[in-house]
């Protein structure tokens, strides 16, 4: 247990552990002190000076980085502190485009709110202010740098927790700008697309590339087949930007909703993810018995896997050829289900909801077109299918749970668990055990590569095998097990990898939550916990256990990891700029 001290907030007597700053302890006292630039664990600088309170030195001090002390006196309400916080504050507005009816974070700022609950209507400090070309280059991210307030939450995000550092503050003083290298668009650096940046913002300078245009005007188009598919961290997060609790499942409502856009069919990718665990486990089998190339790792994030083809080329092949979920149905409908149904696949439109903003990148790769059409034509995330559903005028909070629609829209609970980290690897050691092992293991929660650890590790006996895996979720943590992988150290068999910390239920594209939020709830542990029961409710809970994955396999594919299935289903990778091809070989 911390050793403890006692110090005073307000005149109330409060008591925290050695070594917490005091907004830590006034929080622990259920007082509250106005936050910008803090994010708990990942950016605590004492940069925007909101969080500013009186210890009796000569000047007020930042609260997130102040240490407590036994006998320390704290002011947080004084009117010099709320007259420094809000001069402070219209010194942030006075270079701030505030274009707030029009941004995409409007009632959902955090600067904005700051604004309001210090009563801030107005800036005395209108003068010189900067304008900046917007970077809308990227097919993933926009960033905005005119509504950039500098702080530095993106940064430190990028640099400390994803380690791709691919923006950091340049220049000096009242031209300091948050950019990449030599203001290169986003683009053309090694970003990977996998929107952290975008959920740290608090305000509205970094947003996803909006694709909500495309999706309206193939829905208008009388000529086009017009379905959308699901992820399964979707389902747990589209509800709170319609007011729901944190880890609410709103899969009916979720179909509902887009069956009242006008899509002709509305699919579950989780469909997919068991398709992808039949490929996957398949492949790993097969490395295994026949000495292929160890460990096998994961390929359903497509941040990842650009993270990978930047950094670690010369490793490309431990990766798995499998295509992600995404495309796999992208592919699958625009080949077996065009053919079932009649449909000139030409005529086809496949819409992807999708937690992530890499998949925005990952549908233009033009090796995933392997029908001769894009797998999927246009990848939306959680909050453009939140945007689209409010503008349609749908009520989302009374509407009636519907379900997926047939053929494709049944999967199992392994399926499911592919939104949370250790849930592609979970539902692969459900499928691969029962293969090794010639039996219907009733074992199938493989909690230890559940929960929030970085990196989690797990054996599983089979006969003749210990079976190793380890789980890996942000690009940090992706990085340390890389780094063993490339020094010969990963004595693994399996490796399963997810760009976004926590996995897909934490995605880039996910409802944006506060930092008033984010910093007292996990949403990682929160949202999977829905997965997790969406799991169990189930009736089927191994993807080789769906029946309709088996009849496609039958009357399409013949087996997992037959010729056609190789080229639908599966994919190759790309050496990135900057690494000789020699390096792969």
């Amino acid at each position: 247990m911390s050793e403890m001290v006692t110090l005073t907030i307000d005149g109330k007597e409060v008591k925290a552990p050695i070594g917490s700053t005091v907004l830590e302890a006034a929080r622990l006292a259920g007082i509250k002190i106005p936050t910008l630039c803090y994010l708990k664990d990942i950016n605590e600088i004492g940069a925007c000076r909101m969080c500013v309170v009186d210890v009796g030195a000569r000047s007020l001090q930042a609260s997130c980085v102040y240490p407590v002390s036994e006998g320390l006196k704290v002011i947080t309400n004084s009117p010099e502190v709320r007259e420094a916080r809000r001069v402070t504050l219209e010194l942030i507005l006075s270079n701030h485009d505030k274009k707030c009816l029009s941004c995409v974070r409007s009632e959902n700022c955090e600067l904005q709110k700051l604004a309001k609950d210090l009563n801030v209507d107005d800036t005395h400090f209108e003068g010189a202010s900067n304008h900046y070309e917007i970077d809308d280059l990227s097919p993933s991210i926009v960033r905005d740098p005119n509504k950039c307030i500098l702080c530095r939450r993106c940064v430190s995000i990028c640099k400390n927790v994803q380690t791709v550092s691919v923006i950091e503050t340049n220049e000096r003083g009242f031209n300091t700008i948050v950019s990449s290298p030599f203001n290169m668009a986003l683009k053309d650096t090694p970003c990977v697309n996998c929107g952290q940046c975008i959920v740290a913002c608090p305000v509205g300078a970094l947003r996803e590339k909006d694709n909500t245009d495309k999706v309206w005007e193939a829905l208008a188009n009388p000529e086009l087949h017009v379905v959308v598919q699901t992820a399964p961290a979707v389902r747990v997060a589209i509800g709170e930007e319609f007011g729901f609790p944190i880890g609410t499942r709103c899969t009916g409502k979720m179909v509902a909703a887009l069956k009242r856009l006008g899509f002709d069919k509305v699919f579950d990718t989780d469909t997919a993810a068991d398709l992808t665990i039949m490929e996957e486990g398949t492949e790993l089998i097969e490395r295994i018995k026949n000495g292929g190339k160890l460990p096998l790792i994961t390929s359903c994030s497509p941040g990842w896997i650009k993270f990978c083809e930047h950094n670690y080329p010369d490793l490309l092949e431990h990766l798995s050829s499998c295509k992600s979920p995404q495309n796999m149905f992208g592919a699958v409908l625009k080949s077996y289900y065009a053919e079932k149904m009649g449909i000139d696949p030409a005529k086809m439109f496949v819409v992807s909801v999708m937690p992530c903003t890499a998949k925005k990148f990952e549908v233009e790769r033009p090796e995933l077109a392997s029908t001769g059409y894009p797998d999927v034509d246009v990848s939306i995330t959680t909050r453009e299918a939140a945007r689209m559903i409010k503008e349609a005028g749908i009520d989302f909070v009374n509407l009636p749970d519907e379900q997926f629609d047939d053929p494709m829209g049944d999967a199992s609970g392994a399926g499911v668990i592919f939104g949370a980290t250790g849930g592609v690897m979970e539902a692969a050691l459900r499928t691969v055990v029962d293969i090794l092992t010639g039996k219907d293991n009733e074992n199938i929660e493989y909690k230890a590569v559940r929960g929030v650890e970085g990196v989690k590790v797990a054996e599983v006996e089979v006969p003749g095998l210990t079976l190793r895996a380890a789980v890996a979720h942000g690009l940090g943590n992706a990085r340390k097990l890389m780094d063993q992988v490339r020094a010969g150290e990963a004595d693994y068999h399996f490796i399963e990898i997810m760009a976004c910390p926590g996995g897909c239920v934490t995605g880039g594209g996910q409802p944006i939550q506060p930092s008033s939020v984010t910093n007292l709830i996990d949403l990682k542990a929160e949202r999977a916990k829905a997965i997790y029961a969406e799991d169990e409710s189930l009736t089927f809970r191994k993807s080789h256990k769906n029946e309709k994955m088996m009849r496609l396999y039958e009357e399409y594919f013949e087996k997992p990891g037959s010729h056609k299935a190789h080229e639908l289903l599966h994919t190759h990778y790309v050496l990135r700029e900057n690494y000789p091809e020699e390096c792969c070989k």
